[in-house]
């Protein structure tokens, strides 16, 4: 089995919504089938039929995260080198052409969220950070073409 890097606040993350799923969501979707069934007609149901669907769903989920979790590998950031952006760091980048600067962490694929500021080192832009060093420049090929990229610092 290939191990996925993770932090430790990842990792909780995926096990809070296992039990979630496993305590609140797929008892409250059983009870859902229960009470469609009770109408009667099932071909013509079209409250059992979504609810058929939302069993599949939890289902499906609950096997991708029981597989991610047993596959997790907990990287801790404080033990990695600061000379170079690797897995946990968090790197200031400055966009050439605009000036323009962000602030991102490198994370596994099941903990980005551009929206908090942490990236995939398995993303585009998170491949070409990994093991650059300050100052050094990152070109980026992205879906609005390319983009070239001062490392600023590693914090």
């Amino acid at each position: 089995m290939e191990r996925t890097p993770i932090t430790k606040e990842g990792l909780e993350a995926l096990k809070e919504e296992l039990r979630r799923l496993k305590s609140v969501e797929r008892p409250r979707n059983i009870k859902a089938i229960e009470e469609a069934r009770a109408h009667g007609d099932l071909s013509e149901n079209a409250e059992f039929e979504a609810a058929k669907e939302r069993q599949a769903f939890i289902e499906g989920r609950l096997s991708e995260l029981e597989y991610k979790i047993a596959s997790a590998e907990i990287i801790d950031p404080d033990y990695l080198p600061k000379d170079r952006a690797v897995f946990g760091s968090r790197v200031l980048i400055e966009n050439i052409d605009t000036g323009e600067e962000l602030e991102y962490q490198l994370v596994g694929p099941d903990e980005s969220d551009i929206n908090k500021g942490r990236i995939s080192v398995s993303s585009p832009l998170g491949k070409s950070l990994v093991g650059k060093k300050t100052g050094d420049e990152i070109r980026v090929i992205t879906p609005g073409g390319p983009r070239a990229f001062e490392l600023v610092d590693i914090l």
